[in-house]
């Protein structure tokens, strides 16, 4: 429970910030936006179901992807994970027209940006027993 609370803090935080800092990711409000019959108006409620919708997307379908995808993580030393989350992002994209982000660097910061903030929560208030 703390590891799927933990990346929807980040993808949150992260999406927030590549909003702010990289170029090109842009996270719209449109008049006809809603989420399951309920009327999203502001960015910050759009970021908030976004972040979500990543951390459940990482917390379920990251662990299936990176099994799948052995032999390159293998071979890349563990560097295909970047690949792997740069999908989910995209895939994300693909599901909400709300946010943009363009194919390759935008793309790859915001990545960068959700992993070290994942990393950074997970170090400092997910405990281990």
């Amino acid at each position: 429970m703390n590891k799927l609370l933990s990346q929807i803090i980040a993808a949150i935080l992260g999406l927030w910030l590549a909003t702010l800092f990289v170029r090109g990711v842009v996270i719209r409000t449109y008049p006809s936006s809603n989420f399951f019959g309920f009327s999203l108006k502001y960015q910050w409620e759009i970021i908030v179901i976004l972040g979500i919708v990543l951390g459940l997307l990482n917390y379920f379908l990251k662990p299936v992807l990176k099994g799948l995808s052995m032999p390159l993580e293998l071979i890349s030393l563990g560097l295909f994970t970047i690949v792997i989350n740069m999908a989910l992002l995209w895939l994300l994209d693909l599901m909400f027209d709300e946010l943009s982000v363009p194919f390759f660097l935008p793309l790859l910061y915001t990545t960068l940006i959700i992993c070290g903030l994942n990393l950074v929560i997970r170090f400092f208030f997910v405990k281990k027993y």
